[in-house]
């Protein structure tokens, strides 16, 4: 009996030291994860006299201030990069999500010939390099006449292979007989779609919009090519064209200021869908 106890007592021993272990991890690891956060944060607080007098980094303010925002917005047209990118991730987000939803429910539901093999060939899309895609979407858009312009910025954008996919997988845990009752009872597709299958599937639709709408909102390298002209300049787009100014290059608080202002609004939807994030990926791999 004690020897029972004392292989229980150790094995709690055990536990308890593998607990504190892995919780240490996590806690030295969240701090480097978010101290570049809390440094871009602490610098655009700090008054531009006080940072270059630093010779040594200080790690705490104790007079912050708001005049490095109030300068973000006024040296540069900030405000501005923050419309032209809510226009271009609401308009793009929408015309994705009604692209990619259609597609997955005609691969997941509709019977036509060669659709297994036209899945595959749509899939294969995945391996050619990004490089090559954007070279072709490059030409076809300048052929079009649509540089520095919110059609060009968007159309490239409105499809995803992976969404459909994703999408795909979850319409089809979808039992087959809840459609063919619904065909019996003259259900037409789009209403079977829209009534059903939108509502049960409806994590990963939500998943599927907030990642598309992170990525549009990170969106650099296409706007940057295709957009010469400020008017239609994104956020991400702005903040390289402060850093390269001589206001960003010189004053560094404002121009941390500036990349704050640009982050929260996608740190705070994060955290607030992130288990819904983490629900629709889940379910989209899950089959059965």
């Amino acid at each position: 009996m004690d020897k029972i106890k004392e292989l229980e007592r150790k094995s709690r021993a055990r536990n308890t030291a593998w607990t504190v272990a892995v919780f240490a991890l996590l806690v030295l690891w969240a701090v480097i994860v978010l101290f570049p956060f809390y440094w871009m944060l602490l610098t655009s607080v700090k008054s531009y006299a006080s940072y270059n007098a630093e010779y040594v980094p200080k790690f705490f303010t104790l007079s912050p201030t708001i005049e490095n925002y109030v300068q973000a917005f006024t040296a540069v047209p900030l405000a501005k990069y923050f419309v032209n990118t809510i226009i271009f991730t609401i308009v793009t987000t929408g015309l994705m999500l009604i692209i990619v939803v259609l597609s997955a429910f005609a691969f997941s539901r509709l019977e036509f010939k060669g659709k297994n093999l036209v899945f595959t060939l749509f899939l294969s899309l995945m391996m050619i390099p990004n490089e090559l895609v954007i070279i072709t979407n490059f030409v076809t858009i300048t052929n079009a006449g649509l540089r520095n312009s919110f059609a060009g910025l968007i159309l490239p954008s409105v499809t995803s292979v992976f969404y459909i996919y994703l999408l795909k997988e979850n319409f089809e845990q979808i039992p087959d007989e809840l459609y063919k009752a619904a065909k019996v009872d003259g259900t037409s597709d789009f209403k079977y779609l829209w009534k059903v299958m939108i509502p049960i599937c409806r994590p990963t639709i939500v998943t599927v919009v907030i990642l598309k709408v992170i990525e549009c909102w990170n969106s650099y390298v296409w706007p940057r090519l295709i957009t010469d002209d400020e008017n239609y300049f994104l956020v991400s787009n702005g903040i390289q064209t402060i850093r390269e100014s001589g206001f960003g290059r010189e004053n560094i608080p404002a121009m941390m200021a500036a990349v704050v202002v640009i982050s929260v609004p996608l740190i705070i939807l994060f955290l607030i869908f992130h288990k819904k994030i983490m629900e629709g990926v889940s379910r989209g791999g899950t089959k059965g």
